[in-house]
């Protein structure tokens, strides 16, 4: 079968048809890794694919990793799952974000399947941090430029283990200091890497003025111009990459059910932009 790469938008986002995943060969791997180089989230339809296809699939794009608090599927602690239902009082995801910025390290990427969708909602809304960088003014760029900024996962995973009734146990979450603009290490472009999920001050600046230019770059990030949204359909996957991109969960679908599975690849420091 031939193989079609579908662009979404001008800006982000492709679907490519007639690659099946449990089977890919060196050329098909080489297709899907230059896909999402150029357009940032890549998207199949119909691969019901075991957990270790899934698992294995990643693997060869980096290491997997575990995240740091929700538990994984049992004898796989790398994949993580991802389900919402009628009994559910929150959903991941709900929130502009990139996953787990607060590494020291963060994800190079993350493949997420899902296997039970509702019969509408439950779209996924996916931005370029490439473009929401482009857009902003010489002047506000030169002002981001140099400027680090802290990821903390402490506030957002406590708040997500009140919701549940899940106890912390006295546990820590990742917390590290990233460039406002880094430099992709594949497309050397530049994009914003400031979420209001993680990122929660600006260093060197008062908090005053921290908290008023993220209140600023997290709202432009909302823009439509730089967002693709991607309709599931049962056992269809989105493959992005977390260092350009950031996504959000529409939990528009109550009390229906919505479940899958998601790996996520380890990736690098990020490098400030120079």
């Amino acid at each position: 079968m031939s193989v079609t790469v579908r662009p979404l938008t001008p800006t982000l986002g492709a679907e490519i048809l007639g690659v099946d995943l449990e089977r890919l060969d060196d050329a098909g791997f080489a297709l899907v890794r230059d896909a999402l180089t150029e357009h940032l989230v890549v998207f199949f339809r119909d691969q019901d694919i075991s957990v270790e296809a899934h698992k294995a699939l990643g693997a060869r794009f980096g290491t997997l990793d575990v995240h740091p608090n929700d538990p994984g599927l049992q004898g796989h602690p790398e994949v993580m799952i991802i389900h919402a239902d009628a009994s559910s009082k929150r959903v991941a995801g709900e929130r502009w974000h990139s996953d787990v910025s607060c590494a020291p390290e963060p994800p190079m990427g993350s493949i997420l399947r899902m296997f039970e969708v509702p019969e509408s909602g439950g779209d996924t809304l996916f931005a370029s941090m490439y473009a929401a960088y482009d857009a902003l003014s010489d002047r506000m760029k030169a002002y981001l430029a140099g400027l680090t900024a802290i990821h903390d996962g402490g506030p957002y995973y406590r708040e997500v283990n009140a919701i549940l009734g899940r106890d912390d146990g006295g546990r820590t979450y990742p917390k590290a200091e990233h460039p406002v603009v880094r430099r992709h290490p594949v497309s050397g472009r530049k994009c914003l890497f400031v979420n209001s999920m993680f990122t929660t001050r600006i260093v060197g600046l008062p908090r005053a003025e921290s908290d008023a230019v993220l209140a600023f770059l997290f709202e432009h990030v909302h823009s439509p111009a730089f967002q693709c949204r991607f309709r599931w359909a049962k056992h269809s996957i989105a493959f992005w990459d977390n260092r350009c991109t950031q996504h959000f969960a529409v939990w528009d679908y109550f009390p229906h059910t919505r479940s899958g599975y998601r790996v996520t690849i380890r990736g690098e420091r990020p490098e400030a932009a120079s």
